[in-house]
Parts: structure tokens; C-alpha cells; sequence
């Protein structure tokens, strides 16, 4: 999947959604419950008029409040560092071809220091030249887990020169977390928000 027509990618994948949004008024009490879970750091935020990623999102609240629970674990609580985190990320939502988690993500990664040319050579893989051998093997690492369910002996000796055991048993958990997310995001067809422009973002 890593190569593919960006274009027709993004139009297979995003906008005009399968599921549509639920209006506020029809939200189950889970569902009420889970928006207030949600947004109760962020008391800015609208809750009668949600983004319709959320409002679509919320009409299943059990998987919904799951998939956030394993974000904020990995985002939040995360034994891998941010920065080596969103390179990980970046690089599922490229070989999965999803425009939302690529574009959101992206934002992310260049908060914490990922370069415009190492967000290109994500587009490209561990083989670019360029990568220092740590980061290269996350790349690669991401690579097979996504092609093989395994990380290779060969990786997985590179990974451990520099982090932990808790580090390297968070890394699948990581990558399946989010290729879980690309494969919802991508079947339901979630439009894409407002300053994403999908897998053109660079």
C-alpha cells in the first residue's frame, strides 16, 4: 500500500462519510456521558455542535471510549518518546493511506521536532537514505509489523540498543493501534478536518 495515487486515495478514503452524524439531541446516555468524558479539560469546546468525526464516532460509545482510552495511554502515558512516537505513526498512516491520521498526525510531529525532510523520507521508508540507525529501525520496525505481524531479529536487536523492554513491547501495541484507527477513519470515509489536506500534507 505504500505507493498509490494520492489523489485517488484521499478520494477513495475521505469525505462523503458512510456513516452519518448523530444529531445531539438523539446521543444515548453513554454517548452524553462519553462527550462529557471527553471534552472536560476542554470546557471550550462546543458539545451541542461536535465535529462530525466525533458525532459519527459517538453513535458506537463502548468502541469509541476503548479506541480514545488506547490513544491517551499511547499519547499520553506512553513509555515511547513523543517524537519517536509520531514517527511511528506518520509512517502506519502512509503505508495504510490514511488521509486523516497523516494529516492530524503530521501537525504533531513537527511540534516535536520531526523535519520536513524526514517527513518526506517517511514517504519513502526505512531504505531512504538519510535515516540515523535508530530511527531508521522504527521505520523498519512499522514496516513489518504492518507486512509480517513481526518485527525481525535484526530490528528488534537495533531497537534494543536504546530502549526498554516496556518501549519495545509498546511498539506493537502502537502500530496496531493506529492501523485499527486508519482502517475505521478509512471504511467509514470520515471527512477530513479543517487544514488538512490529507496525504499531501507535508
Amino acid at each position: 500500500m505504500a505507493e498509490y495515487d494520492i489523489d485517488k486515495r484521499d478520494a477513495q478514503v475521505s469525505g462523503n462519510p458512510r456513516i452519518g452524524p448523530m444529531a445531539e439531541h438523539a446521543f444515548s446516555d453513554d454517548a452524553r456521558q462519553l462527550v462529557e468524558e471527553t471534552f472536560a479539560h476542554t470546557p471550550a469546546v462546543d458539545k451541542s455542535n461536535l465535529p462530525d468525526f466525533f458525532a459519527i464516532s459517538f453513535k458506537h460509545p463502548g468502541l469509541a471510549r476503548v479506541h480514545m482510552q488506547m490513544g491517551l495511554e499511547f499519547g499520553v502515558r506512553g513509555k515511547i518518546p513523543p517524537r519517536e512516537r509520531e514517527l511511528a505513526t506518520l509512517r502506519v498512516g502512509w503505508l495504510t493511506g490514511a488521509p486523516f491520521e497523516w494529516g492530524e498526525h503530521l501537525t504533531a510531529a513537527k511540534k516535536l521536532g520531526l523535519t520536513d525532510e524526514e517527513i518526506e523520507r517517511v514517504t519513502v521508508g526505512a531504505d531512504a537514505p538519510g535515516w540515523n540507525e535508530h530511527d531508521g529501525a522504527i521505520v523498519r520496525a512499522v514496516e513489518e509489523l504492518v507486512g509480517d505481524y513481526f518485527i525481525a531479529d535484526e530490528t528488534w536487536a537495533v531497537l534494543a540498543k536504546s530502549w526498554s523492554e516496556p518501549q519495545l513491547m509498546e511498539l506493537p501495541g502502537l502500530v496496531g493501534h493506529y492501523v485499527m484507527t486508519a482502517m475505521i477513519q478509512n471504511t467509514i470515509r470520515f471527512d477530513l478536518l479543517p487544514g488538512n489536506p490529507g496525504l499531501r500534507r507535508r
